[in-house]
């Protein structure tokens, strides 16, 4: 029996973001059968009562129009931790949040969407824009040398579980044996992972110079992609905030591409144990 409910979690702030947000939740929702939960932080238990009011209109309106169960929940605290608390307070499966993307003080000090996403079990998908598709069908999935890139395949999985999917599997070579030898190997199991669950997949290699995220995205934006598929740096530190960590920059891409992030934990109890 899984210890996961069958909700998604959504930080809501009353911007245009957020409600692009449950738009991309309620898709998710409505093909697992799940609800979208609201999640307003305030930084004073009494500015509570003034938000309720306005979000029990905002969750009524959004069930009515999307076509899912949403509710809502205010808690005191801050998006760094209270987001990832709820998480585990609701058992929620994921989080779908928008971004404003990197600016001002964020440019130095990092974006705080990664700081918000790492830590978390579960995954997060980040959105900028309205979703453009009806279901999420096509994963642009980005296999490089890392080790912790096979652990997105078992959210693969959670999403092949919901919807009907195609992966296209995305490689560099010529970057030496040091780099191509495990891009390889990753991309040898996560085709023998897919094919043994009978999920659609292509194998695409690049063959262009230069930085490999940047590459992926300008692919995902020509082919259509739904999302991009990422992990965060397993045991990020400080400094790569302020030097920018690539995920920062994919994360608020220029396309507006939505980002599924998953942090590289070896313990995670999957919502869904039948994978």
């Amino acid at each position: 029996m899984s210890a996961y409910s069958d909700s998604i979690i959504v930080p809501y702030d009353f911007t245009e973001k957020a409600d692009f947000a449950v738009k991309h939740a309620a898709i998710m929702a409505k093909n697992m059968n799940a609800e979208v939960i609201l999640l307003h932080i305030v930084k004073k238990e009494d500015q509570s009562s003034e938000a309720e009011g306005k979000l029990e209109e905002i969750a009524a309106k959004h069930t009515s129009n999307l076509g899912v169960n949403v509710r809502h929940v205010t808690r005191e605290g801050t998006i760094f931790k209270t987001i990832n608390e709820v998480v585990e307070e609701m058992k929620s499966v994921c989080v779908v949040m928008g971004t404003h993307g990197m600016k001002g003080m964020q440019k130095i000090t990092g974006s705080w969407a990664l700081k918000v996403i790492v830590g978390c079990h579960v995954p997060y998908l980040i959105v900028q824009k309205e979703p453009e598709y009806h279901e999420v069908a096509d994963i642009l999935f980005p296999v490089d040398y890392k080790l912790e890139t096979k652990e997105k395949l078992k959210w693969v999985s959670m999403l092949s579980y919901i919807s009907k999917i195609k992966v296209s599997l995305l490689g560099q070579q010529g970057n030496g044996p040091m780099y191509d030898t495990p891009t390889k190997a990753n991309m040898n199991f996560c085709k023998k992972y897919l094919a043994e669950r009978e999920i659609e997949y292509e194998v695409v290699w690049l063959d262009q110079k230069g930085s490999f995220y940047e590459l992926s995205l300008k692919y995902a934006k020509e082919h259509n992609s739904d999302i991009v598929m990422i992990t965060t740096t397993r045991d990020i530190a400080f400094h790569d905030y302020i030097l920018g960590a690539y995920e920062q920059h994919v994360i608020a891409n220029e396309y507006g591409i939505p980002v599924f992030v998953v942090n590289p934990r070896s313990e995670v109890k999957l919502a869904y144990q039948n994978f």
